[in-house]
């Protein structure tokens, strides 16, 4: 198996964040390379516990057999989604949770995968799924979905201008031939957007069917409702996000229903893993700790490209 290649975004920043004390219990909902949950375990060690989540079951087995240092007993490595954190927790007697941490954007080793699809920069076949067991994949939703609903996704998850124009090509090529690999939807999209700059012109395409495969912005919506509700009082959530689609998602919940921004607001969480709109069921309240979005340094975008986007917000469960 091949050592992890992922750089964690803004590691530092997250784990002061935190503000983490030994014996705490934590849970790492983005195991990912394991960056994070390693800098967690040395704070909270020697009798603290991390439980740490990931879909990708590649990310828990890499985790499991490169985590030498840490004791077993200090760590819990669970293969889910993260969507599911209260059953998560429940199902694992993870209770009090001193601290959350989620980091939104999808590991550099599953982009360096051959075989997952998520770069437009290698040939491999059209899937991006982060749980390989889950059913709908890239190649699904280019080759059976209308173009109506190829052009909503393409203009809402990718924010793609040409979003109606490539759609319409998609459909074309694939009435010829089915469109199964990366380098097969990359080189349609090239025939409708050339390229302009430095980014390739399948960067947004390949964004919005990512976020469609996993429904992430969904999964992020349903998460962050069982986040403060299963956060002890005092405990904190400090989330990453890569995009402005995730990060409005989070400043909306943190800020909308604020009682007061720069001191306390009411929370309006979920019962369960129902829809949310932030239903009203139970309310919690927080505290802003940052009331500036924390963005990574220029000497860390220096040496990782992946973290220029990055932002981080953080709340304190009072």
């Amino acid at each position: 198996m091949k050592d992890s290649v992922h750089k964690s975004v803004l590691l530092e920043e997250a784990v002061e964040s935190l503000n983490l004390k030994p014996g705490q219990r934590i849970v790492d909902c983005t195991l990912g390379g394991g960056g994070h949950a390693r800098a967690i375990l040395e704070k909270i060690e020697p009798s603290g516990k991390l439980l740490a989540i990931d879909a990708d079951k590649e990310a828990i087995k890499r985790f499991k057999t490169q985590n030498t240092k840490h004791k077993t007993q200090n760590l819990i490595l669970v293969q889910d989604n993260f969507v599911n954190l209260k059953k998560i927790v429940k199902n694992n007697n993870f209770y009090p949770v001193d601290g959350i941490i989620a980091d939104f954007g999808f590991s550099s080793d599953q982009i360096e995968d051959e075989e997952r699809g998520f770069s437009f920069l290698r040939d491999a076949p059209l899937d991006m799924r982060y749980d390989i067991k889950a059913k709908l994949s890239a190649e699904d939703i280019v080759n059976k979905w209308s173009e109506s609903e190829l052009v909503k996704i393409f203009e809402e998850y990718g924010e793609e201008w040409l979003g109606k124009k490539i759609a319409k090509k998609i459909i074309e090529e694939r009435e010829k031939k089915s469109i199964k690999t990366t380098f097969q939807l990359s080189d349609v999209i090239q025939k409708v957007k050339k390229r302009r700059g430095k980014i390739h012109p399948a960067t947004k395409i390949f964004q919005a069917l990512r976020i469609a495969v996993n429904d992430e912005l969904g999964v992020i919506e349903r998460f962050l409702p069982q986040a403060v509700e299963v956060l002890n009082p005092g405990g904190r959530l400090v989330i990453i996000t890569f995009h402005s689609l995730e990060d409005r998602i989070v400043k909306y919940f943190f800020r909308s229903i604020a009682v007061n921004i720069h001191n306390a607001c009411r929370v309006k969480g979920l019962e369960g893993e129902g829809e949310t709109s932030f239903s009203p069921l139970i309310e919690f309240k927080i505290k802003l700790i940052n009331k500036k979005v924390i963005k990574p340094k220029w000497a860390e975008i220096k040496n990782n490209k992946r973290a220029r986007s990055a932002k981080m917000r953080v709340v304190e469960k009072v």
